[in-house]
């Protein structure tokens, strides 16, 4: 899961919108709708990240597709740490 977590927030072009997304995620359940509106970003870019988070194991989804919630996966939740310390790094390069 750690070189998983590195490539899809480090590595990759959308790493820093899918990290968003999971800082959001570690408080509380969202759906799609309620991501797109806390972060201010098109719905369609939001579907594409979950997806992709989805399809790596690192978030899973509870319910209907239009109303799903996304919640972190046992694993993501495992690798907590690991995740907070490549936020770090990214944050401070984006700055």
């Amino acid at each position: 899961m750690k070189k998983l977590l590195w490539y899809l927030i480090a590595g990759t072009r959308g790493g820093h919108t899918r990290a968003l997304i999971l800082k959001l995620l570690i408080d509380r359940p969202y759906n799609a709708n309620q991501l797109t509106e806390a972060m201010n970003m098109d719905y369609k870019t939001i579907r594409h990240h979950l997806d992709t988070l989805i399809k790596n194991g690192v978030i899973t989804m509870e319910g209907d597709k239009y109303g799903a919630m996304y919640f972190l996966s046992k694993a993501m939740e495992a690798n907590i740490n690991e995740f907070n310390q490549i936020w770090e790094k990214i944050d401070k390069q984006s700055k």
